[in-house]
């Protein structure tokens, strides 16, 4: 007995030896080390803020209904950014795609160079007519209080399109040829689908045009929100989901329900939704091993164990993850009933039952292997299984590319207490449409929010520091300046 429970004994202190020697070794510090910060730029912040304040106060709304869109906000943003940016009207060559999504071209003098493409997006989302007196500011204000700007499209997008507007000016205002050529591409619809977005890339494609990298909206320089790290941290999109809506449809006789057969369509379909809502898909560790490669040394304690020591502690690492909704997504393609449709009279038995599931396909699942896991799962020929609205989860940008770390090393020669990293973006950008075009599309804004602002996004109150704005201003232009003139190998 003795020499079982010494046995035992050496096996745990090997294991917490292990454990222990993993947890300070294991990750190591990977960030860009900055040797010559970037110096701040000169701007006239007064102009620069009164000017972003005008474009917010432009209401260029996007609508399901077509009818409701408002053209002449459009037409009145074209003609703001025409008069309050001369310089880049004269100096670029300007294309309209679906009549109000924009293209700007900076040509430049090196061919051999794959060209840099810049994106944001002009439109914004309605304000919901419940909630529109709970506003402090009128939404469409582009108020100035205690250092905030105030309105919708702040931060969605209207930050990116302005910002690299006011760079690209100050660039041109330098007297300064670019050797990369440098395009902007300003979607009108991202908000409904990007048409605008989707005429671009059709374009680029028949030009036969490839980017060194692509960049649009999307993550954010996180406050709070990275778990287990206090500081900063600069989430830079690699890779965003995708879509599909799959409609599950029971056909039945019908007929009064006080004769009802033992399962009706809607009781046939109700089953097939507690099948597909029992067999989620499985979790994977792939995302966030890619961010917390770059930031895990700076993790707390008690989040960096577990971290270093996924040969034992993945299981419950996982289960952690996906308890949480917010955290589950970036793990697993989900899974979200939203829909459902049967009789219109409660004493008729439905002739056809149907509901819609949206899924967010994780890179990696597709909208076949869904509709395989859907069949699997559901076993039963009586739901007819049809897809609706589907986009196809992005490709996976690398992390080390050309691109990336450009943005990396600007952003942290700008601020070098923000810590840099990949991640995996929930939600949809025109970026999606542009694939095929660069094997490097990243979505990134020089915006900090925390998890009260970050509620602002398509909510209330939609405001951004004007600290964050002329810090944008100035990330930009370190880009356009530093892509447009690469380095000599």
């Amino acid at each position: 007995m003795k020499k079982i429970l010494l046995s035992i004994a050496i096996i745990i202190i090997l294991l917490i030896s292990v454990v222990a020697y993993r947890t300070y070794s294991v990750f190591e510090n990977h960030q860009y080390q900055v040797s010559t910060p970037i110096p701040a730029i000169n701007i006239d912040q007064d102009q620069a803020i009164q000017r972003f304040s005008q474009a917010i106060q432009i209401p260029t709304v996007s609508y399901d209904d077509l009818s409701k869109i408002d053209l002449a906000a459009f037409e009145s943003f074209h003609q703001f950014l025409a008069t309050n940016f001369p310089l880049t009207h004269q100096k670029t060559q300007i294309t309209k795609f679906e009549d109000f999504s924009l293209l700007y071209h900076l040509e430049g003098t090196n061919k051999q160079l794959k060209p840099a493409l810049f994106m944001g997006h002009m439109d914004v989302v309605p304000i919901d007519p419940a909630s529109k007196d709970k506003w402090l500011h009128d939404p469409f204000s582009g108020k100035l209080v205690d250092g905030t700007i105030w309105g919708r499209g702040a931060i969605d997008d209207k930050v990116s399109v302005i910002a690299l507007m006011e760079a690209m000016e100050l660039y041109l205002s330098q007297g300064k040829q670019p050797k990369r050529s440098i395009y902007f591409a300003f979607g009108h619809d991202e908000e409904v689908g990007g048409k605008g977005a989707i005429a671009i890339a059709k374009h680029f494609k028949q030009q036969n045009t490839q980017f060194e990298f692509v960049m649009d909206e999307g993550g954010i320089i996180a406050d709070g929100l990275v778990p287990g790290v206090s500081q900063q941290v600069a989430l830079i999109g690699v890779a965003e989901k995708g879509f599909v809506n799959f409609r599950l449809t029971v056909k039945g006789e019908g007929g009064h329900s006080s004769q009802p057969p033992p399962h009706t369509a809607a009781g046939i379909l109700a089953q097939a939704i507690v099948q597909v809502e029992n067999n989620p898909f499985a979790a994977k560790f792939d995302f966030f091993e890619l961010m917390f490669k770059r930031i895990g040394y700076a993790t707390d304690l008690s989040l960096r164990i577990p971290l270093a020591n996924l040969w034992i502690l993945e299981p419950i690492v996982m289960q952690v993850l996906t308890a949480k909704p917010s955290t589950a997504a970036s793990a697993r393609t989900t899974t979200a009933v939203t829909m459902l449709q049967g009789s219109t009279k409660s004493n008729v038995l439905p002739t056809v039952a149907s509901a819609v599931v949206n899924f967010r396909i994780l890179p990696g699942d597709t909208q076949d292997s869904i509709r395989a896991h859907l069949e699997k799962v559901i076993d039963n020929p009586q739901v007819e299984i049809t897809a609706e609205l589907a986009n196809e989860a992005s490709a996976v940008s690398p992390a080390d590319s050309y691109g990336f770390n450009l943005i990396e090393s600007t952003i942290r020669r700008i601020d070098d207490n923000i810590l840099v990293a990949p991640y995996l973006m929930i939600g949809a950008t025109d970026a999606r449409h542009f694939h095929g075009l660069s094997d490097n599309i990243y979505r990134f804004m020089m915006v900090t929010l925390n998890s009260e602002t970050l509620k602002q996004f398509h909510g209330i109150n939609e405001q951004i520091s004007v600290d964050d704005y002329l810090r944008s201003i100035q990330f930009y232009h370190a880009l356009i300046e530093q892509s447009a003139l690469p380095p000599i190998n």
